[in-house]
């Protein structure tokens, strides 16, 4: 039987050269990676693999972007996405834009049996993500923000203004402010200029990356 033909995505180079490492054990085919949404989306169109893993937190496009870009452009790449933390908006795509999501503590552990499952053409769904391990009390509030309020917010946290978020996200500063506004209403923080900002400090490891 011809090895699954895979293609891999992580801004961290060593998670990157560990996942492939652990492919190549496994005998599956790892065809190319890449270290950046853009990159990552271009060969995937290129080298068209069977799937794709690809962390969700890789800058330019992130791995649920790309996921939606490729089912829109009907390429039958099945995505597996990798994650530090639960996001309720990623588990909504499942067995839609992508076939699998996968904590990152965890993923080698259970990759291999993520991929005998996409491979057999269902869905999986790492079980720790079934359980609010990861922000405990602000699960559910963070669990209510869209994929590009958490991309704001991660902007927010490496202290980029408004009209920075707005360059980088190719959208007006107007609507960089009504993400801003919306996410202050589903934190329940109170609307002062600094509410998010203090919040963001007091919850430093919601967006650490090591």
């Amino acid at each position: 039987m011809t090895p699954a033909r895979i293609f891999l995505a992580d801004d961290h180079p060593l998670l990157l050269n560990g996942t492939k490492s652990f492919l190549k054990e496994k005998q599956y085919d790892v065809v190319d990676t890449a270290e950046d949404g853009y990159d990552a989306y271009n060969k995937i169109i290129k080298y068209t693999p069977d799937i794709a893993i690809l962390d969700f937190d890789i800058p330019k496009l992130n791995g649920l972007e790309i996921a939606q870009k490729l089912k829109r452009k009907s390429i039958n790449t099945k995505i597996i996405i990798l994650t530090l933390h639960k996001q309720e908006a990623i588990l909504q795509e499942v067995g839609k834009s992508i076939f699998g999501y996968l904590t990152k503590d965890t993923a080698l552990n259970e990759l291999e049996e993520c991929l005998q499952q996409v491979i057999a053409n269902k869905t999986y769904i790492s079980p720790g993500l079934n359980n609010s391990i990861h922000f405990d009390s602000n699960q559910q509030s963070i669990d209510k923000l869209t994929v590009t309020e958490i991309k704001i917010l991660r902007y927010l946290e490496q202290s980029y203004t408004s009209a920075q978020i707005a360059d980088e996200l190719f959208i007006s500063r107007r609507t960089v402010e009504k993400h801003r506004s919306n996410i202050i209403e589903k934190l329940n923080l109170p609307s002062t200029p600094n509410a998010l900002i203090l919040w963001l400090k007091q919850h430093p490891e919601l967006f650490q990356t090591s």
